[in-house]
């Protein structure tokens, strides 16, 4: 009787005690969100860039690392295996792009403009909507990848056993879809709120255990034998499935920041993230046909011509993660303010981050134009490759700033909510480039010369309009009158 008298205090004091600790560690993780806010818009703006910058761009350079070290892997299984992974990565390339840059944009952005409003209702039911959209994404591409792959690779030249090899690692990559694009939109909405610890976390623990996971699968291990090229897809397909299940735990929990909740779908939520993300995943689309329509203009000039340019311009992708990185930092902090409300300091962050993006593509861009052998060098010593990517760096390369200016007011852009104009640049600069340089070459006869010269010109339009965009203040006319009305409702 006495000792159940004594429990029962006891036990009390337990709970009360659990209590205060959830409730203490709740308090923590309100004060570490509202710190991070007012860090954005009040902080010092390079320092809260960086902060925000550096982590997405290690994440990028590990993914990088990652499938470099997977095509090592695959091409020890031969030439056939090589071709049908190089065959798959395009596709694979567009998803994940469409994923962390596109739709992705639209989740940061929906996120970090509801968070600048002080709307934390709203910010925590776009998770929900977050993973809704992943799903239905992730699952579009499965069943396109695996129920029309054989046409989609036979016709980028697939054949015979490469075209068997694509579809195998093709099949075991897309099953994985829906997990890939929970990973991507989920760590877009931790971006959002400048949460970018967790997001490098997972993709850097990812790596650690890919990169001897993979061969492991490939080849076997002992007396277990390997599956191939399907190893490969199936190594990428547990690391995404295993990320997909922490981050869902993780943002279910609440200690991120967000916390999903099951709750009313809302199509206004919707509508955030897609009117931004959808126009950023067609910016993407638009970026890489530019190249792919470039690259068969310059093959009227021979296979060398195709070598050289190929070469040269992979330089422009090796800038896109940096570039990435700074404009998702530009993305979330303008996001943040033009929720609050702050339309002079977002577009004060936005010029500074157009200024550090020109800074250093400019850089990049006079020192490949002034010594070309520099990049070209790395991947061949062929003369007639190296005068084709000589060309293109001495005629492009030294306005490299305006791809600086395009991508830094399109995340910014993406921040406002104001896509319009950035999407209408990228369609008039694939026009010019794309459609321009194919005519003057097939039915003018321009050289090469004259080609990259069109190239260089769609690179100043397009920069040249979304500047005008900016300065005019048609990125930010609309959301200043939203963050007004949003501010007065509050």
């Amino acid at each position: 009787m006495n000792e159940g008298a004594k429990s029962a205090p006891n036990s009390a004091d337990a709970s009360v005690d659990a209590k205060a600790t959830r409730g203490t560690a709740k308090n923590m993780h309100g004060a570490a969100k509202l710190q991070v806010r007012e860090a954005m818009l009040h902080g010092p703006i390079f320092k809260i860039m960086m902060r925000l910058a550096l982590p997405t761009i290690g994440v990028l350079v590990a993914q990088t690392l990652v499938n470099v070290a997977e095509t090592f892997y695959v091409s020890r299984l031969g030439t056939h295996a090589l071709v049908g992974v190089a065959l798959v990565f395009p596709v694979w390339m567009l998803m994940t792009m469409m994923a962390a840059g596109g739709i992705g944009g639209g989740v940061a952005s929906a996120v970090a403009r509801a968070a600048g409003a002080g709307r934390h209702e709203d910010a925590n039911a776009l998770v929900l909507h977050t993973l809704v959209i992943a799903v239905v994404f992730g699952m579009l591409f499965s069943v396109l990848a695996i129920g029309f792959g054989s046409p989609l690779y036979r016709a980028l030249g697939g054949t015979g056993e490469a075209l068997h090899s694509a579809l195998v690692y093709s099949d075991f990559i897309f099953l994985s879809a829906v997990p890939i694009w929970v990973v991507n939109l989920l760590s877009a909405a931790l971006r959002g709120i400048g949460n970018v610890r967790v997001p490098a976390l997972v993709t850097f623990i990812g790596a650690a255990v890919l990169v001897p996971l993979s061969p492991a699968l490939i080849f076997g291990v002992g007396p277990f034998p390997g599956f191939g090229v399907a190893g490969a897809g199936i190594a990428v397909t547990l690391y995404y499935c295993a990320a997909a299940a922490v981050m869902v735990r993780y943002m279910a929990i609440g200690r991120s920041g967000l916390r999903l909740l099951l709750d009313r779908l809302r199509w206004s939520l919707f509508r955030d993230i897609l009117k931004v993300g959808l126009l950023a995943a067609l910016n993407t689309i638009q970026l890489n046909l530019m190249v792919l329509l470039v690259t068969a203009a310059v093959g009227r000039f021979g296979v060398a011509a195709i070598g050289g340019y190929g070469t040269a311009s992979r330089l422009d992708y090796v800038l896109i993660p940096i570039l990435f990185g700074l404009g998702t930092a530009v993305l979330t902090m303008v996001g943040t303010n033009i929720g609050a409300g702050n339309i002079a300091r977002a577009k004060r962050i936005a010029w500074f981050g157009t200024v550090v993006s020109v800074t250093f593509t400019e850089t990049v861009g006079l020192l490949v134009a002034i010594f070309p052998w520099l990049w070209i060098g790395l991947f061949t010593h062929d003369g007639a490759v190296l005068e084709t990517g000589s060309l293109y760096f001495r005629i492009v390369a030294p306005l490299y700033a305006a791809n600086g200016i395009t991508f830094a007011l399109g995340f910014a852009a993406q921040g406002s909510g104001r896509m319009g104009w950035i999407f209408l640049a990228g369609a008039i600069r694939l026009v010019i480039a794309a459609g321009g340089g194919w005519l003057a070459v097939a039915i003018f006869g321009f050289p090469a010369a004259g080609l990259f010269v069109l190239v260089a010109v769609a690179l100043i339009t397009a920069a040249t309009i979304c500047a005008a965009a900016a300065l005019s203040g048609a990125l930010w006319r609309t959301a200043a009158n939203n963050a007004g009305a949003k501010a007065r409702s509050s």
